[in-house]
């Protein structure tokens, strides 16, 4: 099978028949093999139902529906896991992606040999309070990741090697960062592409504050795991013993401090009124605290447990 085309959705019953017979026009245009995963992300509008109704007489049509609202990333997830093109597009739902970029996409992969592909819509038409924050993140994202080349992480429209999204797991919210995730998995050819971008047609967006805080919480998260997901004592060893050193200094000014006092009658000293007395109690039981937690992360590192671990209702 050349394309497989995973689009995760939530509420967008209307939207559908319109964005299927587009993607199928493309793909017959251009004689691929293809077919579409629809990703159920626990609608409530019927998008069920016309998914259903479309899959009588579409056999391309494949559906995963969740029993419950996760998020975006676990359907992605989801979706790459049933995946079975030899290049992977994602698009989201909202008729905002242009299935015309599709056979660019595919001759990116192909073609020029790219890992993935992420799509940059130049020109927006969002709103000032969606476009400002996502060009705050992505510069941000930039920064951390190391991929100067791409500006927007986010952008729904992204095609990739069928091996990439094998070797990736995506939980949480950390779509947004999906390029970051390849990289870290060894796939470093990540271009881009300018896309077209649409205003939306139907439904509303589903774009708040919050995710763009949890956007930089994730980012946070992730850079740690990429650093020392898999050698967590690297970082709280080296703070539990520099903070287990500070304290052993302080008690021993503390000590010298007594000695001193003891030794001499015109001097004295009172171990508790000593600031260091209470810097050494505090450094030591922060410094074995962190080290610690260093050795618990270590031992969870080797016995990581299963996250993507949801409840699907329906799946053909």
């Amino acid at each position: 099978m050349d394309i497989s085309v995973v689009v995760p959705l939530y509420n967008e019953a209307e939207s559908l028949p319109e964005l299927f017979s587009w993607i199928k026009r493309v793909m017959e245009a251009n004689g691929y093999t293809y077919e579409v995963i629809f990703v159920n992300d626990g609608s409530t509008d019927g998008s069920v139902s016309v998914i259903k109704e479309m899959a009588e007489a579409n056999p391309e049509i494949r559906l995963i529906s969740f029993a419950r609202n996760y998020g975006k990333s676990p359907a992605l997830n989801e979706g790459f896991r049933k995946a079975q093109g030899d290049v992977v597009i994602t698009m989201d739902a909202d008729l905002q992606d242009s299935p015309d970029e599709i056979p660019d996409l595919y001759r990116m992969i192909t073609e020029e040999g790219y890992d993935l592909v992420s799509g940059w819509k130049k020109k927006r038409y969002d709103p000032l309070s969606k476009t400002l924050p996502t060009k705050l993140f992505n510069a941000t994202a930039r920064k951390v990741s190391g991929i100067r080349n791409l500006h927007d992480f986010n952008c729904g429209l992204k095609a990739y090697r069928k091996n990439v999204v094998k070797s990736i797991e995506v939980y949480g919210d950390m779509h947004r960062y999906i390029p970051y995730l390849a990289k870290n998995a060894g796939y470093k050819k990540i271009g881009e592409k300018v896309v077209q971008h649409q205003a939306r047609k139907y439904g509303v967006t589903k774009f708040g504050l919050d995710r763009f805080v949890n956007g930089y919480l994730d980012l946070g998260t992730l850079w740690f795991q990429s650093k020392f997901g898999l050698k967590p004592m690297h970082i709280f060893g080296l703070l539990g013993s520099a903070m287990f050193a500070i304290g052993f200094i302080a008690v021993l000014v503390v000590l010298i401090l007594k000695i001193v006092s003891i030794c001499s009658p015109f001097y004295e000293f009172y171990v508790t009124n000593s600031v260091y007395f209470y810097l050494s109690l505090a450094a030591m039981v922060m410094g074995l605290q962190f080290f610690l937690t260093g050795f618990i992360g270590e031992l969870i590192a080797r016995n990581s447990v299963e996250r993507n671990n949801y409840s699907i209702a329906e799946e053909f």
